[in-house]
This record gives structure tokens, sequence and C-alpha cells, in this order.
């Protein structure tokens, strides 16, 4: 009964640097980064089985609340025209890919104003488990929880060599409790996402502070009331960036309120539409990825 979630830009960013580039359409129109998500996608569904599967996507990369909180958000991916920079060759290829999940009958879901990750961070605490979270990103180690059967499925080895994350994995990887991988995030802060963390703690110091305390709320009162288990330079630190310690919280902590609408995110037993996915299998040449991702959904066409 496996709730698989896949962390569509993810995976498709992963497709797209790790698939040739030769990869092209009848007419020339780069396809690595549709067939390599297909591919994937085969390879999970008939390693991890599961029984309810859903694309999540960015209904926005960069949601409103989070930028007000802090308006250095993802900024440092910002392009001149203000929108997502991305590779020129990559862009066109999402919508024939959603259009090959829809006519698949793969269920997808993007909510507004929020990101992929807040998407299956609530389908995480609201859905039974199991549940397998599909991704490159570590943020989504904040998820992981042994006793609801969550763990996340990190591709940063690539699709042979993941790691699938329970809360062992972190702690032997960080040296934190596994459960507070959140916390050591917030401290040790994330370029990718252009955020700064607790300036000049570092994850080591971020690592060390995990391990006497549970959240940052807890650290902040310690600071204020000079708690001997912290040293006058990382209480310094923290004193200094205290702004910062008081959104962290909702700003790198997923949302788990997010209003997903009723929908079935049962694996489709049939194609929604067989006559349009030989259609776009004929006009893009996705060819064998096609007909591995029908055999891996067990369908007889």
């Amino acid at each position: 009964m496996t709730l698989m979630l896949l962390d569509s830009a993810s995976l498709w960013y992963r497709a797209y640097f790790g698939m040739p580039d030769t990869l092209v359409s009848p007419k020339g129109i780069p396809v690595n980064a549709i067939r390599g998500y297909l591919d994937m996608t085969s390879r999970l569904i008939l390693k991890y089985q599961p029984n309810r599967l859903v694309a999540c996507l960015e209904g926005d990369w960069r949601p409103s609340w989070r930028v007000e909180l802090f308006p250095e958000y993802k900024l440092n991916r910002v392009d001149d025209s203000g929108e997502e920079d991305e590779p020129d060759t990559l862009s066109p290829q999402i919508p024939i890919l959603l259009d090959v999940l829809d006519a698949l009958g793969i269920p997808l879901l993007g909510v507004d104003d929020y990101e992929a990750d807040d998407l299956m961070a609530t389908f995480s605490v609201k859905q039974n488990g199991p549940i397998r979270i599909v991704t490159g990103d570590r943020d989504l180690f904040q998820l992981v929880d042994d006793k609801r059967d969550v763990k996340v499925v990190y591709l940063a080895k690539g699709i042979s060599n993941h790691d699938l994350v329970d809360l062992k994995w972190i702690q032997n990887k960080y040296q934190i409790p596994g459960d507070r991988y959140a916390l050591f995030a917030m401290i040790r802060g994330d370029s990718s996402d252009g955020l700064p963390g607790i300036r000049g703690i570092g994850e080591k110091g971020a690592a060390s502070i995990a391990n006497i305390f549970s959240s940052l709320p807890e650290v902040v009162l310690a600071t204020k009331e000079d708690d001997q288990r912290l040293t006058a330079n990382i209480k310094k630190k923290i004193l200094e960036g205290l702004d910062y310690a008081e959104i962290a919280p909702k700003l790198v902590g997923c949302a788990l309120d997010v209003p997903i609408p009723e929908m079935n995110i049962s694996l489709p037993e049939k194609p929604k539409s067989l006559s349009k996915i030989r259609s776009l299998q004929d006009e893009f040449g996705l060819g064998a990825s096609i007909d591995r991702i029908i055999s891996a959904l067990g369908w007889q066409l």
C-alpha cells in the first residue's frame, strides 16, 4: 500500500543533466529530460511497487508568503525576466512531459502559492504509510518519520546508487539525531536556495547544536537565558542572526497544511488516453521510454 511522491522538478533536472542531449524527436526537439524522467519513474515503480502515486509540481517555486518572510529567498535563481533561470532546451520539454503523464493517467498536482516540497509534506502527514518521497533534494529529509514509515528515495548519486533515507541514515550522515534534520538545516543554511542560515556557525556548529536542542525556538530561548551548554561564540552568532532565527522555522520548514483537492491518487490501472500516448510517442520519438513505463504499470495493451 505504498504511496510514492515524485518531486517532479528534481527528477526532470536530474534527467536533463544525466541523459545525452543527442536524444531528440524526429523534428529535432530535445527529449532527454522527458525520456529520463519516464525511465526513472519506471524503475522506481518496479522497485518500490507503489499502489498510489503523485507527480508533485511547483504551484509556485517562490511562494509569496516565503518571499514576504525573506525577500532573498531563491533570488539567486531568478533570471533577467524575473522567472526561474533554467536551460533553454529544458523548458520546452516540460509541457510535453506533463501531457505524457496526463495521458498515462498518472496523478499530477501543483497547488498555487506552494512548492512541491510543501505538497509532499502535507501528503506525508495526511496519508497512511508506507510513503516514499523521491527527490534529489536533501531539504526533504525533514519529513523522514520511521514510526509512520516515511522515507526519502534520495537520488543524489543517481537512480542506480540511490539511498533510502531513514532516521538512522541521517544520524550516520550528519552525526545528529535523525529527527532533528530541520533544525540542523535551519542553522546551516542552503546557498542553493539563497538561505544564509545563522551566519558564522556552519555545518559542524549546526550539528553540535542539534545534538543538544530539538527546535530553533528552544535554541533562541537558551541563548537569551545564557544557557551554558552553548559557547559564548555560538551565542553571539545566534543573537546576531536573531531576525533570521525567528523566521527560519516557517521559511525552511515545509508547510503541512496545503489545501489538497479531492483526487484519486491510485496507480492507474489503464491509460487515460492510449491514442494520445501513442501519438506523443510517435511525434516526439519517445519509443522504449513509453513502452517501459507501460510495462512498469503492469498494463497489457
